[in-house]
């Protein structure tokens, strides 16, 4: 039914409906299920979702390697102190950011969208947008909806994968996902959706995967708290009517060629970046000898 973005727009436009119900849609034709099934399926996949979003927010989540963990609980903490920089609202969406990375590194349950890297963006992006606008049921699980087939169509004409493409194409398409999806909840139309996802693309636009020590612990769970505040303030400008000057598609094409662009050593090999550092490499060391 739709493999890029424009294709997708073109259909929302045509037969006047959402991205959700075109997204609906086209998976009940390919898996030959219901409504109710198809509805139901998302729905177990939010519980998962929001259970590893506020897992840690009350308890330390120690990783395996004992690299990260606990940070998901203190931001919670900072933010309940009412003091915060940036506002409750931000904080309150990196915690649980956060949270699900720590479950991930610690071998707990997550739902990767669009990898387990980067599995903590989308879930906190519709947890609070679903809190900050008191959304129900129905319009928050068409927001995955919505992230489902941004996710899509990035993976079809780019990629997902750190390692084929850094952290942009985790990270990144993750926030543009969430951004996406946001929207729609929001009562933005189609178009804003798109343009909500590009900008997520265009402000993370060259990230490198830089995992110490090959674990995707950290700087990972950093790039989740700050790619939820990405999707956030990109679904923003997109509802402000900011509009994009570079098509979706465009925007995803470019995103494949930087990605191919990057050296091996700054795609998820743990030779560049952070990983690369006196510490990076000392802390791998110990791992380990």
């Amino acid at each position: 039914m739709f493999n890029k973005g424009s294709e997708l727009l073109d259909l929302c436009n045509k037969e006047n409906k959402k991205i959700s119900d075109i997204v609906i849609e086209k998976e009940m034709k390919l898996s030959n299920s219901s409504l109710e099934e198809v509805i139901g399926i998302m729905k177990e996949t939010f519980k998962v979702m929001e259970k590893s979003a506020t897992e840690a927010l009350n308890k330390e989540v120690r990783s395996v390697s004992g690299l990260t963990g606990g940070n998901a609980k203190k931001v919670e903490e900072y933010r309940n102190s009412r003091k915060t920089l940036s506002g409750v609202f931000i904080n309150s969406a990196m915690s649980k950011a956060l949270s699900t990375s720590e479950v991930n590194a610690s071998m707990g349950k997550v739902c990767a969208a669009p990898t387990a890297g980067a599995s903590g963006i989308l879930p906190s992006a519709i947890l609070s947008a679903k809190e900050k606008l008191e959304s129900d049921d129905d319009t928050t699980i068409r927001g995955l909806f919505v992230a489902a087939g941004i996710g899509e169509i990035v993976a079809k004409n780019a990629t997902v994968s750190g390692a084929e493409g850094g952290c942009q194409a985790e990270c990144g398409v993750a926030a543009a996902m969430a951004a996406a999806g946001i929207v729609e909840m929001a009562g933005g139309t189609p178009q804003m959706s798109l343009d909500a996802a590009g900008f997520a693309l265009i402000n993370i636009m060259g990230l490198v995967c830089d995992p110490i020590a090959g674990l995707v612990e950290y700087p990972c769970s950093l790039r989740n708290a700050s790619g939820v505040v990405n999707a956030l303030i990109s679904a923003d400008m997109a509802m402000a009517e900011v509009e994009s000057l570079v098509p979706f598609d465009e925007v995803v094409e470019a995103l494949y060629k930087v990605g191919k662009a990057l050296p091996e050593s700054l795609r998820e090999t743990a030779l560049g970046g952070i990983a690369a550092t006196p510490t990076g490499k000392e802390l791998s060391r110990r791992l380990f000898s």
